[in-house]
């Protein structure tokens, strides 16, 4: 088992965060592992297919309960991207009301700050969709599909994100807003940041990450990486006559 050194920035949400890892997308995931090497462990809590109805019990096992937190890293940072699922149109299984979805997110929130008060909660929105992408993509499989997603729908959802985070108070990156700017406002022209019209490629994951670290900057600027402290020295900073004085740390409570 690993033992605790670090604290712990976790990216939790459906597909668009799991696959912020995925080779070649250089996606959210791989560029906060690189700036928060050494200073906080990126995890990836993503699931592919989820809507907030199903993340809220893996959530529920994600965060410590009390009398596990003395052992547990501390979530000093939390991602809660959903709404691209949640926003599917009925009667697809992976569709949640836009109340309901207000209400999951609403409980995501409470949960984690009834159990880590210390994090700071970002909430991201769903990226817009390109229905023509995304309608081609269905089509071409065997057995075609029909469209599944709306473009006002997607932006409803979004609209309702941030809505939450500013009554709740928490940080909020608005993904449809920034890469539907960053295309133009055209819908055909999202492909340039979304291959299936529903998913990121690395261009739309750049724009997404360039926002969640102007927020970190603006909301939360304790925790942006330039302002935290490796856990441990650089080698420079060792002391080399007797390494082991300062190569052990002891663990923050």
């Amino acid at each position: 088992m690993s033992a605790y050194v670090q604290d712990v920035f976790m990216l939790f949400g459906d597909s668009i965060t799991q696959g912020a890892w995925a080779p070649g997308d250089t996606g959210i995931g791989q560029r906060l592992s690189h700036v928060y090497a050494r200073k906080l462990d990126v995890l990836n809590r993503g699931y592919s297919g989820y809507n907030t109805e199903w993340g809220l019990p893996i959530l529920d096992q994600c965060i410590a309960k009390p009398h596990d937190a003395a052992r547990a890293p501390k979530i000093k940072v939390l991602t809660i991207w959903f709404g691209a699922n949640d926003a599917c149109i009925k009667p697809s299984p992976q569709h949640v009301p836009l109340e309901r979805f207000i209400a999951n997110l609403q409980a995501m929130i409470t949960l984690v700050r009834e159990r880590s008060p210390e994090t700071r909660i970002i909430l991201i929105t769903a990226p817009p969709v390109n229905t023509i992408a995304r309608k081609a993509d269905l089509e071409s499989r065997d057995p075609p599909q029909a469209l599944d997603r709306l473009f006002d729908t997607s932006k409803a959802y979004a609209d309702a994100t941030k809505a939450l985070a500013a009554e709740h108070g928490v940080g909020v990156v608005d993904a449809w807003g920034a890469l539907w700017t960053a295309c133009g406002e055209e819908e055909a022209k999202f492909a340039e940041f979304s291959g299936d019209g529903l998913h990121l490629n690395a261009r739309g994951y750049e724009v997404v990450y360039h926002e969640l670290i102007k927020v970190i900057s603006e909301r939360y600027p304790d925790v942006h990486p330039d302002k935290l402290e490796s856990v441990f020295p650089l080698w420079k900073d060792i002391d080399w006559a007797s390494p082991q004085s300062s190569l052990y740390v002891v663990r923050r409570e």
